[in-house]
């Protein structure tokens, strides 16, 4: 034990550029020695977590899997809305409940587990059924997928706020993005020897291989070492949110983050437009899905390192920069949709700036992750966050809506322009949010 200990030590600090990992900011003394073996405990949960969500990716691999088995197009349409609106809205209403509860692990571990059965009865989707059937089923599926990952995603951030100190969170998770976009490669060169194959088999067993990584995040989990924490001050739902509408009141650092984060929405609803750019143009199916996920891969392994070291020294520039890079990726898929046909029916194109928007959206997500966790402190994290993730939450609902009817009526490459003035506006109010690191 004594020596799993000291290599868990030297490769935390090796990780963090560390040369004492016993050196703590704002967690207690037990927590801080426990702090090694916790961080490569939660690096492993996140590989298992980012796997997962890049096999049952709804911004490629479930639009992929709606048209192999010939549903709607339409329902397309509503595979990023729910997916990241259905993980944040029910969080504010859970936030007292997680806060009466001495350990949170336990929470994300579940959210775990129900992440894998959903994957696997996708899979059986994919084998079994097809049409309007097959796509309400994935719909329906990907809700309580949603759902539980919303459990994990509150409780995850809360137990990193007890386990791991100030000025290492990003760290653990660039690392944990970087290490997950490296696994996701191989997955993505299969793909391409598959290229013209039948795609059901091979989309079955992408989403078993989720179901096992979220498995594996669960058992990881459950071995995390974490204190018991103060239980007063849980609350019912309704409390939760006039608590938490009064703290956005008072506090404007809160309120002007969500205004940032709202606008950086643009990030992620522009992804599946870009991947749908390719495949329209294109008219690659199998292949160019690995392609698309091969990039995508390459794009969080040389990312998430780069954002994770920035976010731990301010949080709002990875925020800001991130809101421009999108910004320019709008432009560029845009330019590239009215470019001469030899560039515009190559999957190539579009890949290269999916890769770069994906490097901004990991930026994105990283950078307000590290931002709401810094930001809050141990009373009312769990509250920042949940509160966030749900305002969050309705504002993507109505805007994949409104983003869905301009998509169909004005079409994806005017969408985009319109997608690049928000990323822009998301940089401006990123750039004005103080530091708080």
């Amino acid at each position: 034990m004594a020596e799993t200990g000291i290599s868990q030590s030297k490769l935390f600090e090796k990780l963090t550029g560390d040369e004492d990992s016993r050196l703590c900011q704002d967690i207690s003394d037990d927590a801080c020695r426990e702090q090694p073996g916790n961080f490569v405990r939660q690096l492993l949960a996140s590989l298992g977590n980012k796997l997962a969500d890049e096999m049952a990716s709804a911004r490629l691999v479930l639009p992929w899997l709606l048209g192999a088995i010939g549903a709607p197009v339409w329902m397309v349409g509503l595979l990023v809305p729910i997916r990241e609106a259905g993980s944040l809205l029910p969080q504010v209403f859970v936030a007292g409940f997680i806060r009466g509860m001495p350990q949170r692990k336990w929470v994300w571990a579940i959210g775990g587990v129900l992440q894998a059965a959903c994957a696997v009865l996708l899979a059986l989707t994919v084998l079994l059924a097809g049409g309007v059937l097959g796509g309400s089923l994935v719909l329906g599926l990907l809700v309580v997928l949603s759902l539980s990952r919303g459990l994990s995603s509150i409780a995850t951030k809360d137990v990193m706020g007890k386990t791991i100190a100030k000025r290492r969170r990003g760290t653990l998770q660039g690392w944990s993005g970087s290490v997950a976009g490296a696994v996701t490669l191989l997955a993505g060169a299969i793909l391409i020897l598959f290229d013209d194959q039948p795609s059901i088999q091979a989309l079955a067993i992408l989403l078993g291989i989720a179901a096992l990584g979220w498995l594996g995040n669960a058992l990881c989990v459950a071995l995390i070492r974490e204190e018991r924490g103060a239980t007063q001050g849980g609350e019912n739902a309704w409390k939760s949110v006039k608590r938490g509408l009064g703290l956005l009141r008072k506090d404007r650092a809160f309120l002007q983050f969500n205004v940032a984060r709202a606008l950086l929405l643009s990030s992620a609803l522009a992804l599946p437009y870009i991947a749908l750019l390719g495949q329209q143009r294109s008219g690659e199916n199998l292949g160019g899905l690995g392609i698309l996920i091969i990039i995508s891969g390459v794009a969080s392994m040389l990312a998430s390192p780069l954002w994770g070291k920035r976010a731990d020294v301010s949080s709002r520039r990875v925020m800001r920069d991130a809101g421009l890079i999108a910004a320019l990726c709008c432009l560029a898929a845009a330019a590239i949709a009215w470019a001469p046909s030899d560039w515009s029916t190559s999957i190539w194109p579009f890949a290269l700036v999916y890769g770069l928007l994906v490097i901004a959206h990991a930026g994105v997500r990283l950078g307000r992750k590290t931002y709401v966790v810094d930001l809050a402190d141990n009373d009312n994290r769990a509250l920042y966050v949940a509160l966030s993730n749900t305002l969050t939450g309705v504002l993507l609902l109505l805007a994949g809506g409104m983003i869905g009817l301009l998509a169909q009526w004005l079409g994806s490459d005017i969408l985009l322009l319109a997608l690049a003035l928000l990323a822009l506006a998301a940089a401006v109010t990123a750039h004005r949010l103080p530091d708080v690191e």
